[in-house]
Order: C-alpha cells, then structure tokens, then sequence
C-alpha cells in the first residue's frame, strides 16, 4: 500500500488488562446467563470474565453503561467488502445483472490492490458503526496476490473480526495462475496466528476440485447458492460426501424439500439475505429465514453488498420480520385466517443477528453472546436518545427501533473501537480523500459519468 493508503488508519490501541462495563441491561443470548435488567460485565485479557451486578475490580477502566443496553457484536455473515466504495451508486437495480453491471462487469476489472484496500477498509469501518463486530468478507475480486494482501491488511488494519474468504474475480482479465494457490500462501503470511481476529476461507461455487484445496489447508468453503436453480447438483455432492459442515451457502432462495434435508443431514452452514434477495429478484425473491428454520437450519443473517442500499444489520432483522409477517398474513388469509402469521419474534431474528450470524461463521465458540470465557466482542446502544427512550422492552428496541447513530460504544476483541458515537483511530480526511482518488481512478478506467440523480445505472460498454 502507498504512503497515502496506509495512514488512513492510527495503530490498534493495546487491549486493557481489565475493563468493567457497568450498569448496562444487558440481552446476553445466552440461556445460561439470561438477561439482566441492571448488571455489570467484566472484560480480562480481551474475554468476558464475569457477568453480573456490583462486581468490583481494582485497576480495571470503567464504561458507565447506565441508560445502556448491551448486546453481542452482531455478525454479518455474507458481504463483498472490496465494493465499500461503489455505495448506492444503483439504487434501483432490479435484478443481479443489474447489480453484475455496476460492480463485475465494470468497475472490478480496474480495481488496484490500493482500491480493494479502501474497499474494505471502507466496508469495515461502516461495520463497526453499525455494531457488527464480525464479517464474513466474501472477496471475489482477488485479481492478483497483491490484491488478496490489499484485502486482509485492510481487515487487520481497521480492527475489525473477519473471515477472509477468498475468490476469483467474475470477469476482466486477472492473474489465474496465482488461482487457488494463493490461498496456501496467504495462510502462511497471515494466518498462522489462532489468535488472531481475522481468519482464512476459500470462495468458490460448486466445484469439488477448488474444495479440495480448501480442505487441505483446514479453511471453510463460501458458496453462492441459489436452491432454484443449483439444488440439482446437491444430490450427487452429498452422495460423495462433498458437502460438510465447512461449507457456508449464501442465499439458498427456492431450494425444494430434499435440498434442506440434504444442507441439514451434511450439517452446511446457512446465511440468507432478506434485502438482496428481495432487491434483486433473486428467484422468487424471498429469502429462506423461515424456510431454513423450519428444516432444523439456523441461519445466519447477510447485508451482501452496499451497492443498492445501507449496510446495517439493524435493517435485515426488520426487513426479515416484516416480509415474514407478510407471507404468514397471506398464507394465512388464504386459509382464512386473516390474522395468522410466520413463526417469527424480534428475540429469533436478535438471535439469528449474534449467536447464529457466529455460528455460520465458525466463530459461535468465540463470539455471538455474552457468556463468561467467550471474546468480549459487544455493542452498547444509548437508550436515553430521542428516539429510543422510554424502553418498554429492550430485545423490541434494539430489533425495532435502534439505529446506527444510538450505538455509543463496541468492543472487538476486549479493544474498544467505537465510543462515544465514534469510530476511533480514522483520520477522517485522509480517508475522504483515499475513497474520492480510488472512486475517480475506477470511474475514469470505466469510462462512467457519474450522475447523483440517475435512476438506473446504464451498462458500461468498453471497446
């Protein structure tokens, strides 16, 4: 990375030897610990220590948390981080050849490793913002090996949790060569470390042959999976024992009865996008939260990519609740029974949003709840705001009403990264300027006339 690129971004400050958040409510998602109307949290080391009221600790730096609800960092588990800085630039996009037009068939091809830096950096820092402490970064844009390196500093660099998954680029030209080996050499550079926040995986469709690349270096296998359309294929996977609980399935929109009972006998781990899937039209368009849970498959939750709309989780929970409630009425009406709805609550999509989101990334042992020896990776949200107080019922304000902007403080790894209502380390100008450069370099080499106004955003064709 140049000069420029690589100061955007202050040194990790050191994890306090001791941290004790007090007087937070705190929504634990674990059945162990319960909630708690009015408790403390002990941070030792970067891992939760202890939960509960009046703990004492000499020495330990202090978080007054009165008037704050605790929650765990909440886990997008299926985002392209490289395309931060191509945000909202198709609002409209109706299908995924729109979105395809507006990041693969354009803009990727030009992407320096400094671009794909920004990118994630970008991505990243909006994460933390928004109170996800750990993203699945599905990077299929790795064009040369400089790219992938551009792609983990940028990660590492922000502080964030990850897991690094590694793909081809979709089109354009791009070093092939260096195609899946580069993954044995990334792991040797990046991730012989188990302590490390950030971790290695492959992204790759169906194709055994990349997989087993993957499993020979241990790392999980991310798929775009659309059951509509590729649920044929499962069968004859499952029948050679190809499928297993390293892989992660995005989407799984349409998939039939035997699909889901394939995913859960070969334990595939599942994420579903309730915006994209919706967005882009993708199959029928709805995502298969309830389809998933239905079959005994607890999935994770995805933002995708920022291209069309925010990157906020707080959005996929109601956007899942809401259409899940639309499809229960109309089933229900159909039937009817004007009232009846899906099986869904505001405590289900929390959990699918924390506990769920880390268990599809691998991570559930480490991260998604408050529970005494897991990483303190948590969010505290202000409730004293204007647009939160009074809390009636604190899993109700955070799924229903709570907001990027009410997120005081979130903890990675024990390391406070936001507080106050603000990410900490960014040199906010260098970073404004680092995103204008790396937009104007991809819009020139594109050749695409940006239009604040445009309604839709016309195919780019290049001699």
């Amino acid at each position: 990375m140049s000069e420029q690129v690589s100061q955007l971004l202050a040194p990790l400050a050191p994890v306090p030897h001791k941290m004790l958040i007090k007087g937070a409510t705190i929504i634990s998602m674990d059945g162990n610990v319960g909630n708690v109307p009015r408790g403390d949290i002990l941070i030792a080391n970067g891992t939760i220590a202890a939960i509960g009221q009046n703990l004492q600790a000499d020495g330990a730096e202090v978080i007054d948390a009165a008037g704050m609800i605790a929650i765990p960092g909440m886990v997008d588990t299926h985002r392209h981080s490289w395309e931060g800085q191509l945000r909202r630039i198709n609002p409209n996009a109706a299908t995924l050849e729109d979105y395809c037009n507006a990041t693969h068939f354009s803009f990727a091809k030009y992407y320096r490793p400094r671009d794909i830096y920004v990118g994630n950096v970008l991505t990243a820092l909006g994460c933390i913002d928004a109170g996800i402490t750990t993203v699945v970064d599905n990077s299929h844009n790795s064009r040369t090996a400089a790219h992938s390196d551009a792609a983990v500093d940028a990660l590492l660099d922000a502080g964030i949790r990850a897991v690094h998954a590694s793909g081809a680029p979709v089109s354009g030209v791009w070093d092939e060569a260096h195609w899946p080996g580069n993954l044995a050499r990334l792991q040797a550079r990046y991730f012989t470390n188990p302590d490390s926040l950030v971790t290695l995986a492959m992204m790759a469709q169906l194709e055994p042959a990349q997989w087993a690349v993957a499993r020979q270096l241990g790392i999980p296998i991310v798929t775009e999976f659309f059951g509509g359309g590729m649920a044929a294929e499962l069968e004859s996977l499952h029948r050679q024992g190809l499928l297993g609980s390293d892989n992660i399935f995005n989407h799984c929109t349409c998939l039939p009865e035997l699909g889901w009972r394939i995913l859960r006998e070969a334990g595939v781990r599942v994420n579903v996008c309730p915006r994209s899937d919706a967005h882009y039209g993708i199959e029928d368009g709805m995502n298969a939260w309830q389809a998933a849970y239905q079959h005994g498959i607890r999935p994770g939750l995805s933002v995708d990519n920022e291209t069309s709309y925010s990157g906020d989780m707080f959005m996929e929970m109601r956007v899942a609740f809401y259409l899940q409630r639309v499809m229960g009425n109309c089933q229900g009406h159909r039937q009817g029974h004007r009232h009846a709805a899906a099986p869904t609550d505001a405590f289900r999509l929390l959990e699918a949003a924390t506990i769920d989101g880390a268990a599809v990334a691998g991570l559930e042992q480490r991260i998604g709840s408050l529970t005494p020896g897991k990483q303190a990776d948590l969010v505290l949200i202000r409730t004293g705001d204007l647009n939160l107080y009074p809390v009636n019922n604190a899993i109700g304000t955070v799924v229903h009403a709570a907001e990027r902007s009410n997120i005081d403080t979130v903890i990675i790894g024990g390391r406070v990264r936001k507080r106050g209502g603000v990410v900490l380390g960014v040199d906010q100008a260098k970073l404004r300027a680092a995103i204008d450069e790396s937009c104007g370099h991809l819009f020139n080499a594109a050749g695409y006339e940006p239009d604040l106004f445009a309604e839709s955003f016309a195919p780019i064709h290049l001699a």
